[in-house]
């Protein structure tokens, strides 16, 4: 330990035997040579009635991110963050070793189309992965496109590609600073050069080609108000069909329904051709709607096949009319279904593959073959089925990890997929469908030994009882006498399950001796339909329950302690731990909000935020506003509570979660806050919700957070 921090911990330990607070003595000594003072934000007078409860919002004009008001407020409080942690010693140190174990090559797993493979490479420390094109695996791969020449910063990134079957034609979406709009463009793969064909407004929407290569389905919404791009509501979506070489503005209108402008759609035409498959969803809701239009048959009328949002229906293939389908009707752990259309009363339909004790996440064809992906207890099993649901085989893994891939056509004999593990980086696999072998095609190269690191995962009880797994994973040998720093990580929502995944953050985490753990609490979909509905509407508690059991388990097992103890989490995790913080502000040490859904009265007003109720529920139910109104952290920040050191993060181009939820939160947060510990936010420019970040940004971001954390903690960062 180097001699400066020890001096640090002695004089905090003599100063905390004096019985004075610790905390801001450490600030001084650490560089901080003044109490933090936090900008003034103003208060208005807003009240809102909700089933006859006032609710004050003053900071609502935090929610105008454009108003000279709002970016004073920005500007003010970036001007306390920044050299906060620009002022950490360690950070230097934590910026150089992340830096220098990202620098690697890392490849997509290979696709094919027609005669020839697609995959991406970046060689190390590139902003955005490049796509290259080969005809054969051992041949000289040519570049097709460089996402690193769209903008000069790297915050414009490549959002989505789609294929003709035969390769030589890609349409391609670019995404600016990290929104969800996307834009999309068509390549001519041969010649590498750009065909006329420019599509906007598209959201969530991918791209799928006809047979004959003339154009391709996709949706879209209309255009939104000038200046309200990244905050409008996002309703009435349309299923068009555009054809090469038209404008957008002729593009055919293929579905829409003017009476639900809840609803979207995802246009899929299955791999012979024939069908045009209509996936209808509402909102972010589990179940969906199917219709299909057969486009070589006289009648061009779309035909609803499923119309009631009775459960999750996922398009596998199809046999002539005989179409395939993953779903948890009358199965919460999801099972295969057969549907001729000719006949499609339910009486008709046939099961192919029953359910199982593990829960089916996603079923591909290929090579004839079933491909099923299931999850046992959070980490990835495949097996494979022939095409009348007869088992064939198990596909084997190296350990408990995640395995996804496994994509390709009816038809083909190879297909690939991805293994990896916390300590895993990632290791892509070649995959034999006759043989059942498994060969390498590339691992990853990362200076580090994976060796000297373990992962375990435990099961520990809930507050009503419930059986919650947790990942644990660390360096070997550390002792367990509760003085490890730790970090906490968990979601919870929208049928998201958490697998061990490689990141090269949480690797330099593990290094500087923290210990690194995964709940996969309720709302998640590690343990299907039921798993997830248990942490949905009026549920949701248990999510939080979940997880600050999580924390109390790893404290009683003397992994850590309260004053080493951290958790983070982003989007609907920001909320988890936002939660998490309010009621229990006496259980952390530190907390790591990101782009969190923080004012469960007002999340339904922007963007997708609607959708949002499915898991949620609606402020607009009593029942259910009452659930949300008792955990919404921004309404149940107490003043006069010493809050943990917090560092929110949170973009000003995120048009997913906008970023007023963060705003309204710091300024609430810091307005009650009466503790020493420091609480504030950091706004990342021209950035969005986390696709498409650049990789210098990814880095900068890391060294931020690694930074705060070693500070607060107390740790010794990098020796």
């Amino acid at each position: 330990m180097p001699a400066r921090k020890r001096l640090i911990r002695l004089l905090i330990a003599s100063v905390a035997i004096l019985g004075f607070s610790a905390i801001p003595f450490a600030e001084v000594l650490a560089g901080s040579a003044k109490p933090l003072v936090y900008p003034k934000a103003r208060k208005g007078d807003v009240v809102d009635t909700y089933h006859g409860v006032k609710v004050p919002d003053p900071y609502r004009w935090l929610e105008d991110e454009h108003s000279p008001e709002t970016r004073t407020w920005i500007e003010a409080q970036n001007r306390i963050t920044l050299p906060y942690l620009e002022r950490i010693p360690e950070r230097a140190k934590i910026n150089k070793r992340l830096t220098k174990l990202w620098d690697y090559e890392k490849y997509g797993m290979p696709w094919k189309r027609g005669g020839r493979y697609f995959f991406t490479k970046n060689d190390g420390l590139q902003n955005h992965s490049v796509l290259y094109t080969v005809e054969s695996l051992d041949g000289q791969p040519r570049m097709l496109l460089d996402p690193n020449s769209f903008s000069a910063d790297g915050t414009t990134s490549l959002s989505g590609l789609a294929a003709t079957d035969d390769g030589m034609l890609m349409a391609y979406a670019k995404s600016a600073a990290g929104s969800d709009w996307d834009e999309w463009f068509v390549r001519d793969v041969e010649t590498g050069k750009d065909l006329d064909d420019h599509l906007e407004w598209i959201k969530f929407s991918g791209a799928s080609w006809t047979k004959d290569k003339k154009g391709f389905y996709y949706s879209r919404y209309d255009k939104p108000k000038e200046g309200q791009e990244l905050q409008q509501a996002n309703y009435y979506n349309k299923l068009c069909y555009h054809r090469l070489g038209t404008p957008q503005s002729a593009d055919t209108l293929i579905y829409e329904r003017p009476d639900q402008k809840e609803w979207s759609f995802g246009g899929k035409v299955s791999d012979d051709g024939r069908y045009l498959i209509i996936s209808v969803r509402k909102g972010t809701e589990r179940n969906n709607l199917i219709f299909f239009k057969d486009l070589k048959g006289q009648d061009p009328k779309v035909v609803e096949l499923i119309r009631q949002f009775d459960a999750q229906y996922s398009f596998i293939d199809n046999d002539g009319p005989l179409f395939w389908f993953r779903t948890d009707l009358d199965a919460p752990l999801s099972r295969v279904i057969a549907i001729d259309t000719r006949k499609p009363d339910r009486a008709n339909w046939k099961e192919a593959i029953p359910q199982a004790r593990e829960t089916l996440r996603r079923v591909n064809l290929v090579g004839n073959k079933f491909v099923t992906t299931y999850l046992k207890d959070a980490h990835t099993q495949v097996k494979m089925f022939d095409v009348n649901g007869k088992f064939v085989r198990d596909v084997a893994f190296p350990s408990m990890g995640t395995a996804y891939g496994f994509g390709g056509k009816r038809h083909e004999t190879e297909t690939f997929y991805t293994f990896t593990g916390f300590t895993d980086p990632g290791t892509i696999y070649r995959y034999d469908m006759v043989t059942g072998k498994s060969g390498i095609f590339r691992r990853p190269k990362v200076d580090f030994n994976p060796d000297e690191y373990e992962t375990r995962q435990v099961f520990y009880k809930s507050k009503d009882g419930t059986k919650v797994p947790m990942f644990i994973t660390h360096k070997k040998g550390i002792k367990r006498d509760g003085s490890n720093p730790t970090l906490l990580y968990g979601y919870g929502g929208f049928n998201a399950s958490m697998t061990p995944y490689f990141r090269i953050e949480n690797l330099v985490w593990m290094e500087m001796g923290g210990v690194y753990a995964v709940a996969n609490i309720r709302g998640g979909g590690e343990y299907g339909k039921k798993w997830h509905e248990a942490g949905m509407k009026l549920e949701k508690q248990n999510c939080f329950d979940d997880f600050i059991a999580a924390a109390e388990w790893l404290i009683a097992n003397k992994y850590t302690s309260t004053r080493k103890l951290a958790i983070r989490g982003a989007s609907n995790g920001g909320l988890l731990v936002g939660a998490c913080m309010t009621q229990r502000p006496d259980l952390f040490a530190a907390c790591l909000p990101a782009v969190g859904v923080m004012d469960m009265l007002r999340f339904n007003k922007y963007t997708i935020g609607w959708a949002w109720v499915s898991d949620y529920g609606s402020p607009e139910n009593r029942e259910e506003f009452e659930a949300m109104y008792a955990y919404s952290p921004l309404h149940n920040l107490k003043p006069g509570t010493a809050y943990p050191a917090t560092l929110i993060t949170t973009a000003d181009h995120d048009d997913r979660v906008v970023p007023a939820h963060s705003f309204k939160f710091a300024a609430a947060l810091q307005e009650a806050h009466s503790g020493p510990a420091p609480v504030l936010i950091r706004v990342q420019t021209k950035a969005g919700h986390g696709a498409g970040k650049p990789t210098k940004m990814r880095i900068q971001e890391a060294t931020d957070i690694w930074a705060f954390l070693v500070h607060v903690l107390d740790m010794d960062g990098i020796e």
